[in-house]
This record gives structure tokens, sequence and C-alpha cells, in this order.
């Protein structure tokens, strides 16, 4: 698993990368909560420190939570109640207070792997409405119709689908597809929603709720 440990600690960084490390994690460490945001895109689960240097690490936390579903262990100093409860609210998958113990994180992180692992088998198929994309094969079918979709195409239906009935906003589209958030505003967006609308041929399907982002409705 692909390890993202955000901690400006050099020397609790170096414990937690030799720890996970050699229970055979691969293992990135940034040290400020602004580069977390620009280069989590490949990381499988993020260990997250909140007393960073440069942006506090709850609001860090607020903002991947825009962005990316994926585990999120918090690992900090602050062990006051109001902390714990307000991360575990922003999204969170676990909260462990410093010192900790490597044995016990490790195990906290297999964990939450496993319950990550879970819902990404609960989830291989998603249908809404008359729409089935089967995310293994990456095909998606409209009542009985095959959609000839482009790859980009198919990852923004996908994407849509998994929270169909909610918004997903353009920075959550824009850093699932072109990990470009909080960088720019990419036109190319614009585009592949043209092209998706003309192909499933269903008006209505995909509703763009102005200055927030788009909604996928069952057809």
């Amino acid at each position: 698993m692909h390890l993202l440990i955000v901690e400006d600690d050099d020397a609790v960084a170096a414990a937690l990368t030799e720890a996970v490390a050699t229970a055979g994690h691969q293992v990135q460490r940034l040290s400020r909560g602004a580069d977390a945001l620009l280069n989590h895109q490949q990381a499988q689960m993020i260990l997250l420190d909140l007393g960073l240097p440069d942006i506090d690490g709850l609001e860090v936390l607020r903002k991947l939570r825009q962005v990316t579903e994926v585990p999120i262990v918090i690992l900090s100093a602050r062990d006051d109640e109001r902390s714990i409860v307000r991360g575990l609210r922003l999204g969170a998958d676990d909260y462990l207070t410093k010192p900790v113990g490597l044995a016990v994180l490790l195990a906290r992180i297999e964990a939450v792997a496993r319950r990550s692992r879970t819902a990404r088998t609960e989830s291989a198929a998603i249908t809404v409405g008359s729409l089935s994309l089967d995310l293994e094969r990456r095909t998606a079918t409209l009542a009985d119709r095959e959609l000839k979709l482009t790859a980009k195409e198919y990852e923004l239906l996908a994407l849509l689908a998994r929270h169909a009935g909610t918004v997903v906003t353009r920075e959550q589209i824009l850093d699932a597809l072109w990990g470009d958030a909080f960088v720019a505003v990419s036109r190319s967006l614009d585009v592949h929603l043209t092209g998706l609308r003309s192909k499933l041929v269903v008006p209505g399907m995909i509703v763009n709720v102005r200055g927030v982002g788009y909604r996928l409705e069952a057809s």
C-alpha cells in the first residue's frame, strides 16, 4: 500500500517511515499541508499530523475530504476532546494521539485498510436507474445500450455515479481526473461533460448546479 505521511517533525517522520516501510508499505513523506493538497493523488492512505507549519491539519483534512475518499488517519499530539471530535466529523477514518506505539499504529493502519477494501469490493458495480457501470471491466450501459466512452468520459461518469443524487464539485472532479483541483480550472472538464452528455442522450441526467458542480440523476 502507498502511504503518504504528512509530518513536519523530521525525527517523528523518520520513525514512522521506517516502521511502515518495514511492514511492506511504500512511503512518501511531506512536511507541509499545501504540498499534501497538491501531491496526494497516488496515496492509498494518508497519515496526517495536525500541527503543520503552513496550514492547520484540520483545514488540510477538510480540503482533502472535498476531493478524495482515500482513508485518512490523524496522528497528532492534540489529545483534547474537541480536536478529536472535529477530526472525526471532518472525515478522518481514525484518530491517534502521540506518542503511539508503532505496533498499535500498524494495527490501526491494517484495520482502516480492511474497512476500505471491503467498501471497494462492495462497490465493484454501480447501478443508477437504467445506468449500470462495471468498475472492473470499465464498461457502462444505459437501458441495455453499451456506451462508447473515452477513458476520461468513463471516469467522469463513474465519479458522478458513485455520488448519484448528490452534488460533486468541480474541484472534486478536477482533482480526481486531472489531479489539479487547487492549481487551475481546466476547460477540459467542460469538453468531456459535453461529450458525455451527448452519448447519454438523456436530457437532464447530468444536472449543472450553478457555481458548485454537477449531480447525476437516475434516468
